[in-house]
């Protein structure tokens, strides 16, 4: 948030992008989460809370919502939607913004299940032909489309059978292990109207039918033993039907899949380089969303450490590297559709969530999406482990219980963890982590800070940096401020720019941290009101306090 942002948004025209709301006693919870949602579907927008919306607009200020934080927690729970409030003070005076981002291509956003939009001022449901407008959006999918000249003998046999026992697996009792090829084939949907779909031989074909129709939709697999250029020590083309393949490229990982070897006391345990429920995921990911219309082939190239699996098209509209674990738009639905069936995917899901967890259970970096582009989308997976010790807490913490972790709980940890903050739409989580004692909270609001449990440290023997890390932030926060006020000592510090050196904490705490360093006889306050002044007490307190 900038100056020039903000007077810009006060200049600015309101229309179907920007909506200007005084709110100086309040806002409603319920009304803001409904011109969210209507924002959403129409294209995304900001909504100014604090300023008047006639013109010239007066800003005045708002009492609404005093933790920020909270409430993008209270959307997103809402919702499903992560959604930016960002506190904006202006000549001192209290303005939010909200940022609604736009719907995916072929969704619309719900309140209560009522698809909303906005008609002046007030919210109104979105009418069935404007629903139906969306929802056509994304157009055909390729996968689902007739493949006119295949014909049933261009489908494996072998490969039709393990559909059909994977397919028994997932829901037993239907009698598919008797069922004649054609009927098991159109009730998968693979087969329409006597047709074979471009599905049926993406996951089902022969190598010599995907010559003849779909080349493109093959796994190349390579190892690398160092990122030399030149050729692969090992490499392998699939092209044939992808089912029987997920099992074959995961063996060839395996081969060379080594165990790192880890010793804490008398406990000794093993964790292979590469988790065998991620590859698998991010593999079927590569194969379920790629761009069939693309000429590329998916890669898996596999290094002692590391391994990248390139897909191409890109992401599929609307989804990114920051939302990929929160939305969903499914390139090839009749692809994921039959997956489904079998077991090896969520049809509601990309699978993301599944690695994410992975990786952060075995203290491996996340996902790297770096080398992404609009033309492919290249994840590397990295196999090193970074922190044992955290690695052997997770183990602690139990399998049984970590069963019931959801995503949320383990990126919060990864990043309490990594002494990172947290973002407001995982505070709830974060709130849960705390009560089952697996983190600890330092102070409370916008200045809370988030630490491993000081179970953590003493089942590591490092009961020291616990009470170090605990104590520390106080200590350093008052140096802070003592700095500045310091560097300042001509002219002295105003309240509100000390603001800006500590933005995370609120300002009780501040005031507080400001009290204990007058209490000290390190700084003190000249004038009043608006034109109060911090400085340092004396030169030699300033002195002996560098």
């Amino acid at each position: 948030m900038t100056d020039a942002y903000f007077q810009g948004l006060l200049e600015g025209p309101e229309g179907s992008r920007v909506e200007f709301k005084s709110a100086s006693g309040g806002f409603e919870f319920v009304n803001l989460a409904k011109y969210c949602v209507a924002f959403a579907n129409e294209g995304g927008g900001t909504i100014v809370l604090g300023v008047t919306d006639e013109r010239p607009r007066q800003v005045i200020g708002t009492g609404a919502f005093k933790e920020p934080g909270r409430t993008e927690a209270g959307l997103y729970e809402r919702l499903g939607h992560r959604i930016p409030i960002n506190e904006y003070h202006h000549e001192g005076k209290r303005v939010l913004i909200v940022r609604v981002p736009a719907r995916l291509p072929g969704t619309a956003w719900h309140y209560n299940g009522s698809f909303l939009m906005r008609a002046g001022d007030a919210m109104v449901p979105m009418s069935d032909e404007q629903l139906r407008r969306i929802h056509s959006e994304t157009g055909p999918d390729f996968s689902a489309e007739i493949c006119p000249d295949a014909r049933l003998a261009d489908l494996d046999p072998q490969a039709t059978e393990l559909m059909r026992r994977l397919w028994e697996r997932k829901t037993p009792g239907q009698g598919l292990a008797a069922r004649p090829v054609d009927h098991l084939l159109a009730d998968a949907e693979l087969v329409v109207g006597g047709q074979l779909t471009y599905a049926s031989l993406i996951l089902l074909g022969t190598r010599e039918a995907l010559g003849r129709f779909l080349g493109q939709a093959e796994v190349i697999f390579e190892y690398r033993s160092s990122d030399a250029p030149g050729p692969a020590g090992d490499r392998r083309e699939f092209r044939q039907g992808f089912l029987p393949v997920l099992d074959e490229v995961w063996q060839l990982v395996n081969l060379r899949n080594d165990l790192q070897h880890f010793q804490q006391g008398l406990f000794v345990w093993d964790v292979p380089t590469f988790d065998e429920r991620a590859v698998r995921e991010a593999v079927l990911n590569a194969v379920t969303h790629r761009d069939y219309r693309h000429g590329g082939s998916v890669f898996v190239r596999q290094y002692p450490r590391r391994i990248e699996i390139v897909s191409p098209g890109g992401f599929p509209p609307g989804i990114n590297e920051q939302n990929i674990l929160w939305e969903q738009n499914p390139r090839n639905r009749r692809i994921a559709e039959v997956l489904g069936k079998c077991g090896l995917v969520e049809r509601a899901g990309q699978g993301f969530d599944l690695i994410y967890r992975a990786c952060i259970q075995q203290s491996k970096p996340l996902p790297d999406f770096s080398r992404t582009s609009e033309h492919s989308v290249w994840i590397t997976l990295h196999g090193e482990i970074q922190d044992p010790e955290f690695l052997r807490f997770m183990e602690e913490i139990g399998r049984e219980r970590l069963s019931t972790f959801t995503t949320e709980d383990f990126l919060v940890v990864d990043l309490v963890h990594r002494e990172q903050p947290i973002p407001a739409y995982l505070l709830p989580r974060a709130q849960y982590l705390f009560e089952q004692g697996v983190i600890e909270r330092i102070g409370r609001g916008r200045g809370a800070r988030y630490l491993l449990s000081r179970r953590f440290y003493r089942f590591l023997g490092k009961g020291g940096v616990y009470t170090r890390r605990r104590g520390l932030d106080r200590e350093t926060n008052k140096a802070l401020l003592l700095r500045h006020i310091a560097e300042s000592r001509d002219q002295g510090v105003p309240f509100q720019e000390l603001n800006q050196v500590l933005p995370g904490l609120p300002r009780s705490s501040i005031q507080s941290l400001l009290r204990e360093l007058r209490a000290e006889g390190m700084i003190r306050l000249a004038g009043a009101k608006r034109g109060a002044r911090w400085l340092p007490a004396t030169e030699m307190g300033t002195m002996k306090q560098k």
